[in-house]
């Protein structure tokens, strides 16, 4: 049978195309191959937001044609793929075929042509693509899934390819979630993560996001209901309604604010101002109490001056996220920041991002340590990288490495916090308290 080995970059939809390949490639008698090593085809699946994951990508491209034999297939997919075009074929003679997060539907075919002699590339938007009628091949996913339920943006930020990379908003049938969801947790998955680019503007003609998280949150087994990543002028009183009352759905928001500035904001078309989205911050807090908040931020974006950074320095310390992920602006051809004058140089946004890292780990750090000594309930996920321990996770999303057995993964447990390196936890098994009264 031939055998195909995907190299997955990027975000959680990335992870969840790559399941997506695998299952169509399965039908028509793909197995999936761990190592590039003795693979037929060869697939690197990609990320375009930033110009670094670009260049690691087209550097990993070249390390990978070393293992291809006459016959073999080298590809590129996903959105890089989608990104440049027939250019990729261009510039990388190796490279067999190209082909964009719509066009996985005909990879046997374009896998054929590229076998044949004929080097393909399919980056056409397809507006009615969801990929319905696919199985996903989940290998080795555990208690956890990822399900997309939207593809596409219509939000048009300045500093954002993904418009360009992922194409319009459009969202699946609720019902066809739902199976999907029931069939997962038919299968022992008790935790499920919905995937799109602006998750909680779901809406599919006749149902909404809350009318999701309500329908997803209540299929039998599923205990814990993630969502990423969602826009904060999306979330209606419905979908922090929704959120506040279905027990499956964690108590974490992963809230982008990309910047502290309201003059900033402004420039990246963001479509709310600082104040607009600490509101959002606390009718999320008081909706949903003790929910963790995670965000990302760009550094360095045109025009941004000393008091525009300041001001995102303040508001990370005012909301006291749990986490945050940072980055330096990275300018993407074809995206309307390219115009804006005022480029900040590199030496000074790479001085702003390690001021911004270390306010952002001191902040979660005085929040992780006032919660040693709490107990929580963890989902066992896997063996740690460290020693003989695993990792773990609790509902707000905190990392927890906790001695046990192996046989503990894909359980639930009952911790107690001993101690934070800052930004991960060690704990011990407590009794829950069910577990209490049947001991006693």
């Amino acid at each position: 049978m031939p055998r195909v080995y995907v190299e997955t970059y990027g975000c959680q939809m990335n992870v969840a195309d790559t399941e997506l390949i695998l299952g169509l490639l399965g039908r028509d008698g793909y197995v999936p191959a761990e190592q590039p090593e003795g693979a037929d085809v060869i697939l690197v699946n990609t990320c375009a937001v930033r110009d670094h994951a670009e260049r690691r990508v087209i550097g990993r491209v070249g390390e990978l044609k070393r293992y291809k034999r006459p016959g073999d297939v080298l590809g590129v997919v996903g959105c890089m793929a989608q990104r440049l075009g027939t250019t990729l074929l261009e510039s990388t003679p190796h490279v067999d075929l190209v082909v964009g997060p719509d066009g996985y539907r005909g990879l046997p075919e374009l896998i054929a042509a590229a076998r044949a002699g004929e080097r393909t590339a399919d980056v056409a938007f397809k507006g009615w693509e969801h990929y319905e009628d696919v199985d996903p091949a989940r290998p080795g996913s555990g208690p956890s899934a990822f399900v997309t339920v939207q593809r596409g943006c219509d939000y048009r930020c300045t500093f954002c390819v993904v418009p360009m990379t992922r194409g319009p908003e459009r969202s699946r049938k609720l019902e066809g979630v739902l199976r999907e969801v029931e069939g997962l947790a038919a299968n022992g998955v008790t935790e499920v993560t919905l995937l799109g680019q602006t998750v909680n503007s779901y809406h599919d003609g006749r149902f909404d996001f809350a009318d999701l998280l309500r329908a997803v949150g209540g299929v039998a087994g599923v205990r814990r209901v993630r969502f990423t990543s969602p826009h904060p002028n999306d979330f209606s009183d419905r979908v922090i309604g929704a959120m506040a009352e279905v027990p499956a759905v964690c108590e974490h928001v992963h809230l982008p604010v990309q910047s502290g500035s309201s003059r900033v904001l402004r420039r990246m078309l963001r479509r709310y101002t600082r104040e607009q989205y600490l509101d959002c911050v606390a009718r999320l807090r008081r909706a949903v109490p003790g929910i963790a908040l995670t965000t990302d931020i760009i550094v360095g974006f045109p025009g941004e001056t000393e008091a525009d950074f300041a001001e995102t320095e303040s508001l990370v310390r005012e909301v006291g996220f749990d986490d945050a992920y940072t980055f330096k602006y990275s300018p993407r051809d074809g995206t309307a920041a390219l115009k804006i004058r005022d480029h900040v140089p590199d030496g000074v946004a790479g001085e702003r991002l390690e001021r911004l890292i270390v306010t952002v780990r001191d902040v979660a750090r005085r929040r992780n340590i006032r919660l040693v000594g709490s107990t929580h309930e963890v989902l066992v996920e896997k063996p740690a990288r460290r020693g003989e321990l695993l990792q773990t996770r609790t509902r707000t999303n905190k990392v927890v490495l906790l001695q046990g057995p192996a046989e503990w993964i894909g359980s639930y447990r009952m911790v107690r916090f001993t101690g934070t390196t800052g930004a991960t936890f060690t704990a011990t098994p407590v009794l829950a308290a069910r577990e209490l009264a049947v001991v006693g």
